[in-house]
């Protein structure tokens, strides 16, 4: 096929590439050492690369030609690596292991720089063209946290908005929204952004014990939006997890009799709304994108009725038939809730407080709560992505992986989130990874630009490629066939060459 020729730049992706070390095997498909790829777009040609993360994890494993160090699915003994991992720890003395480096998850940009991201306080600097591993960054030096989404969002100033969770600060769990500003102050050019870290607010946890699980946030223009799920990790289990010779992962659990609480936080006063919503338990890793709207906020995202998700990756459920075995006992469901941030506070109890045109409700409680319901918009697709230009801004399209009881993905999907008229992509013995939408540089229209997406085959003996589509029609518009063997991956960012230019430089 035909590339566009305005398509120049890096496709850089991540997710786990090594799962056997000598003898040892991990546990879980998200252990597996990070292993970055990427597709570089030159002149109507594409260029593929891969290579490892060299993380401290890597080198300690390879060295010691075993796992010796924990990942959150497999608990490693004992560990020769003592810098590593801080011995069993006591959740008295609120010592908390070091976590591992293998960030396998997703890439971020922060400043100029790049980054290979995982959940843990560590991130490694990698360099965009050569795949190169460069610096560890530690959030824990700038900001206390002991977790931190590989989702993060950038502001129209380029900066990055994350949270992470602080598990031991003088005994208060609670979870911290931090800025990186994306330039430091030209005096300072040798320090890194990091050191400019700034904590915009934090939220207690609902239980100091049990902080809630959660793999992205929302944002809109003015406001912050944090959900905390009843899906939650128990400290006290963690800090007994090395002892009792269990992974982090067993220390997890949802409890579908609880609610799940909303927060918004205002970006401008970093204050947290006082008015309380809720709405039933539910599972969901993925934010889609949120707007305000007449004194609203509405806000989309993929949920689960349970957490089957986690456990379907487990390898030994990953064997040669388990698209036939695996099935979902939760099939992924777009739900879009729309809160009233501003409401009659006279109001009736029993009232539904939603003023603008969705099946959404939320009903004002006698003890002042709001319950909020969701609309359904659509059922089966996951790892959404969005035009980014849109993002916190109304819009209409969802580009997704579809999946139906399996979780591996079969087609790739764009979703209109008004009309609810879906268009597909798919061919048999296909699993395609997350779909990254890249505008074209004279874009009037939201789906003006192509769609990008790797494709692993089912048969080995058949050859991976990478997709491209264009976004308006879902039409195919080429695809570059690679002649190695390709892992599946998790996410990553499409980084136009201009950016890419001022790196070199």
């Amino acid at each position: 096929g035909q590339l566009p020729t305005w398509l120049q730049g890096i496709l850089l992706r991540n997710g786990p590439g090594m799962h056997t070390i000598g003898d040892s095997k991990y546990n879980h498909w998200f252990d597996g050492l990070a292993l970055l790829h990427s597709f570089t777009f030159k002149n109507g040609e594409v260029y593929y690369r891969s290579k490892y993360l060299r993380s401290d994890t890597y080198n300690c494993n390879i060295e010691a030609n075993r796992i010796v160090v924990s990942e959150f699915g497999t608990m490693a003994y004992p560990d020769p690596c003592k810098n590593i991992f801080a011995k069993a720890f006591s959740y008295l003395s609120h010592t908390i292991p070091e976590f591992t480096d293998n960030c396998l998850i997703n890439i971020m940009k922060a400043g100029d720089d790049f980054y290979a991201t995982g959940e843990t306080n560590f991130i490694r600097k990698i360099n965009p063209q050569t795949l190169e591993t460069l610096e560890k960054v530690d959030y824990n030096k700038y900001v206390a946290v002991n977790l931190a989404t590989s989702h993060p969002h950038y502001d129209s100033a380029g900066n990055v908005l994350n949270m992470g969770t602080s598990i031991v600060d003088k005994g208060r769990t609670k979870y911290v929204l931090f800025k990186i500003p994306s330039s430091v102050p030209e005096k300072e050019k040798k320090k890194s952004s990091f050191k400019h870290l700034e904590v915009v607010c934090s939220i207690p946890s609902h239980s100091l014990l049990h902080p809630s699980y959660y793999h992205s946030f929302g944002l809109t223009e003015n406001y912050i939006i944090f959900i905390e799920q009843p899906f939650r990790l128990d400290i006290v289990k963690m800090a007994t997890a090395y002892i009792r010779g269990v992974n982090w992962a067993s220390c997890l659990a949802y409890n579908k009799d609880d609610k799940t609480w909303f927060h918004f936080i205002d970006r401008k006063t970093k204050k947290e709304v006082s008015t309380k919503f809720y709405t039933d338990s539910l599972v969901f890793f993925h934010h889609i994108n949120a707007y305000e709207e007449d004194g609203h906020i509405i806000f989309d995202l993929i949920a689960y009725t349970d957490n089957s998700l986690y456990d379907m990756f487990y390898l030994k459920n990953l064997g040669k038939d388990f698209e036939e075995n695996t099935k979902l006992t939760s099939i992924p469901t777009c739900k879009r809730f729309v809160v009233p941030l501003q409401y009659d506070k006279d109001a009736e109890v029993g009232a539904n407080l939603v003023r603008l045109a969705s099946t959404a409700t939320a009903v004002k409680e006698k003890d002042g709560n709001i319950y909020c319901q969701p609309e359904i918009l659509c059922e089966g697709i996951e790892l959404p992505r969005i035009n980014y230009d849109y993002n916190g801004k109304k819009y209409k399209y969802v580009f997704a992986t579809e999946v139906q009881w399996s979780p591996v993905p079969t087609k790739i999907a764009k979703f209109n989130t008004q009309t609810k008229e879906m268009l597909h992509w798919g061919q048999d013995h296909c699993w395609p990874s997350e779909p990254v939408f890249v505008p074209s540089p004279d874009a009037k229209e939201e789906d003006d630009g192509v769609v990008l997406t790797c494709v692993v085959k089912s048969d080995p003996k058949e050859a991976p490629f990478l997709l491209i589509l264009d976004a308006k029609t879902f039409t195919e518009l080429g695809r570059a066939i690679v002649n190695v063997e390709m892992h599946m991956d998790l996410h990553g960012m499409f980084i136009p060459e201009q950016v890419v230019k001022t790196e070199t430089e």
